[in-house]
């Protein structure tokens, strides 16, 4: 069986997850060896606006790959960046994700959950979003669990199948190269 390697900007179980499952479902034929490594973000350990929230995925994904070179053949460089902005209907949390190979880059988002306003105003204040959820919710380190998505959809959705989801999506131009 081929070997797929892959590094996450994020030592998170959560994060980690996601792109096994994500790479297991694109790449069934592949063995995956899936690695995490902690990256900076170079961005607040909140982001409040869609563009450090992009900012620091890639950012995340810019360090990982330049910690390795080509003989070690990393097939793919992904991060995450969970963060809130205020849309049209209102505050919600998404993340984005990058993708970087040796030639190619990829850019998505996953799904925005609405947030409560209160929440939001407590994330302006500067306390990230696990923080607050644990504060008025009583639970402990829910951003490597289910995070504010499992929370408030009642565990219908969570942040690995929201993280997987939005991975899948944004490989699409590394599955059909000639179409992009």
């Amino acid at each position: 069986m081929s070997l797929l390697k892959v590094i996450v900007g994020s030592t998170n179980p959560v994060k980690i997850s996601a792109v096994q499952t994500a790479m297991a479902r694109l790449h069934p034929q592949l063995e995956i060896d899936c690695r995490g490594i902690k990256a900076p973000s170079g961005v607040p350990i909140q982001p409040i606006t869609s563009k450090d929230t992009r900012e620091g995925a890639l950012n995340r994904a810019k360090y990982c790959k330049n910690q390795f070179n080509s003989e070690d053949e990393i097939d793919y460089f992904i991060a995450f960046e969970g963060g809130v902005d205020i849309f049209e209907d209102g505050p919600a949390t998404f993340a984005y994700v990058a993708v970087l190979s040796s030639n190619q880059q990829s850019i998505g988002c996953s799904a925005r959950l609405p947030l409560p306003l209160a929440i939001y105003n407590d994330l302006i204040e500067g306390t990230e979003l696990g923080d607050v959820i644990d504060r008025r919710f009583h639970t402990h380190n829910i951003k490597q669990q289910g995070g504010a998505i499992g929370l408030l959809t009642n565990h219908g959705a969570t942040r690995v199948s929201t993280y997987t989801e939005a991975l899948i999506l944004t490989m699409a131009p590394f599955l059909h190269p000639e179409q992009y």
